[in-house]
């Protein structure tokens, strides 16, 4: 067992360094890596990288402390084992003894024997000191997120950007979508209390379920028949709203990996048209993957959505999704890493390219039709900044200010042009939206 948990601190390890010396998704090496621990050491594998990447200023605010010198550059993964071993001490329930011995156990077998020695005498140091209850005075350490998005959060939530940071600092609880042409979620509910699933429902949005407590989504009911999704409940809002005046012909742009055009298939009901597309290949199998487990079907592209001539079959669309690609900064808390990858430099990339795809998908939509403008970010830039300015230069769009229903009207806070979810709000993530409105001519 010892060489299983030393293996498991040696590949979280592994993965850490590669998200933070190599600038890869945590998501994708965790992927490629969890493979060579067993089943069993999994859900501790994810636990350990999501910390330690959640928490990286301070545990290398630590480290400074612990070393007189930095490790050598070849040696980042070392590093990367130290913070693990670090977070541990600091942030689980796993006992000092196991966490010091394992880790430093990992240094062997992540073949730097030479480093074992020194990797215990920081760890035991760590706690002889009590150093997890020294506060540190630095905000980047203090929050645990980049000085350029401190910024921009003190300046565009000047009343609630302790909240954010709060909630991004938080473990994201697991959503549900009830397949609503199946059951509805209240008996989706039912159906949870039978496997002795604790779970709530949402008021406001119909197909959310919210599970007590984490699970794989082998143990849901009816879930690899497609009975039931997992998809925060602020990513469900945009199909209902999209689909409330029961649009035949729909775009879902830029729609990997497929959860809100799966939401609108499953709304369409008879008669239904929706094209899916995504420009990257590799992601819109995902699309394929999704709507084949609710057997449900859609007409899906790999295209740009900034091309409309490359793709567009020339008749106009009665609504058109536009999740936008953006910084994700109201989803952190399930990307930690997203702090780590970003930078200020990409919110004006970002802004540009929201702004261009906005113009280009204006076109395919006809007169009277709506385009709901979305993105999972909370920063001005891409948000309202995006919207107010592609109003400003046309005349033919107008804001359709009506929500769906009340019920969320206290989720949200409006913006000069469209609403913001900010994360943590009853359990959601942070989601931007607006509704656009083509004038018939």
């Amino acid at each position: 067992m010892a060489n299983s948990g030393a293996k498991t601190r040696a590949v979280a390890a592994e993965v850490v360094d590669a998200v933070v010396s190599g600038g890869q998704s945590l998501d994708a090496a965790i992927a490629g890596c969890e493979g060579r621990v067993s089943e069993a050491d999994r859900s501790l594998l994810r636990m350990l990288c999501f910390g330690t990447v959640r928490k990286h200023w301070q545990l290398q605010h630590w480290i400074g402390q612990l070393l007189g010198r930095p490790l050598k550059k070849r040696d980042s993964v070392i590093n990367a084992l130290l913070a693990v071993g670090l977070f541990q001490l600091c942030d689980t329930r796993i006992p000092d003894h196991a966490a010091v011995s394992q880790t430093v156990e990992a240094a062997r077998q992540l073949r730097r024997p030479k480093l074992a020695g020194l990797l215990n005498a920081c760890l035991r140091r760590f706690t002889r000191e009590k150093m997890a209850e020294q506060v540190a005075g630095d905000e980047a350490v203090r929050w645990n997120h980049p000085q350029w998005l401190l910024d921009k959060l003190h300046k565009d939530w000047p009343d609630d950007y302790q909240a954010i940071l709060e909630a991004n600092n938080s473990r994201a609880p697991m959503w549900l979508r009830v397949n609503s042409a199946r059951q509805s979620a209240p008996e989706y509910l039912v159906r949870l209390a039978g496997d002795d699933k604790a779970a709530e429902l949402l008021e406001g949005i119909p197909d959310a379920v919210r599970l007590t407590e984490p699970c794989s989504v082998e143990e849901l009911p009816g879930f690899m028949d497609g009975d039931a999704s997992v998809q925060d409940a602020a990513a469900q809002i945009p199909a209902r709203w999209l689909m409330a005046d029961n649009p035949r012909r729909v775009l879902d742009a830029c729609a990997a990996p497929g959860g809100k055009s799966g939401h609108l298939l499953e709304l369409g009901g008879a008669g239904f048209e929706l094209t899916a597309i995504d420009s990257d290949a590799r992601r819109i199998e995902l699309v394929r993957e999704n709507h084949a487990r609710i057997g449900l079907d859609a007409t899906i592209k790999i295209a740009d959505a900034s091309k409309p001539g490359e793709w567009w079959d020339g008749t106009p669309f009665d609504a058109v999704l536009l999740d936008a690609p953006c910084s994700a900064t109201g989803v952190i808390r399930r990307h930690p890493d997203i702090k780590l990858l970003r930078r200020a430099s990409d919110i004006d990339d970002l802004r540009v390219l929201q702004g261009a795809i906005l113009s280009a998908l204006w076109q395919v939509l006809a007169p009277g039709g709506r385009l709901l403008y979305v993105t999972c970010s909370v920063l001005a830039a891409e948000n309202d900044g995006v919207v107010q300015g592609f109003l400003e230069a046309n005349d033919d769009a107008v804001e359709d200010s009506v929500l769906p229903n009340n019920n969320i009207r206290d989720l949200m806070r409006r913006k000069a042009c469209g609403y913001q979810i900010l994360p943590g709000t009853a359990g959601l993530d942070g989601f931007y939206y607006a509704c656009l409105v083509k004038k018939a001519s």
